[in-house]
Order: structure tokens, then sequence, then C-alpha cells
């Protein structure tokens, strides 16, 4: 049978909790407004599947651009491209520093 290239696939260790991170996701997190030019950190919630980006932005850093709904358009640097990205705000954190 032919391996699946699905969206999600290779995934398994980074879309994972660990036991004591399990449960529902607080609040704070899911109500942060973000400002435009605003350096955040894309961090994949695995428990929410909603606005969720590709695995290969986990862990990047990015520019908020702005508003699509009620997610973020991120500016996000790969190689010399620059890529914008549409994100839920619970795949995102503010850049601490």
């Amino acid at each position: 049978m032919r391996k699946s290239h699905g969206y999600k696939h290779g995934t398994r260790s980074l879309l994972r909790k660990s036991p004591r991170e399990r449960g529902k996701l607080g609040l704070s997190r899911l109500l942060r407004e973000y400002e435009l030019g605003e350096k955040v950190v894309i961090k994949i919630e695995p428990s929410v599947h909603r606005g969720m980006p590709h695995r290969r932005y986990h862990g990047q850093v990015g520019t908020v651009m702005g508003r699509r709904g009620r997610s973020y358009v991120i500016s996000v640097s790969q190689g010399n491209a620059i890529k914008e990205v549409v994100v839920g705000p619970e795949h995102l954190s503010p850049l601490s520093g």
C-alpha cells in the first residue's frame, strides 16, 4: 500500500500533548487580542483543529499583518520567501522578550 502524504502526516509527536497538559484550553489564550505589527510565535494547539496552520510553521516567529474573521494573518519568512499564514488565536502566543 502506498504511503499517505496527507496534510498532517508525520505529526505524531509534534501534535501530541503530555498527560499533564491535556484538557480544556485556558480562556486567556483564546481571548487575547494581538496588535498589528506584534511579534508572535506559532505554537500549534492539537486539541483545536479550526484555524490550524501547516506543521512546517510550528515554532516559527512571525508578525501580525491583519485580521481575517476571528483569525490573524501572520507574515513568516521561510528561506528567501515571505509567506502569509492565516492562523487562529488558539495557535498563537506572544513573543516574550
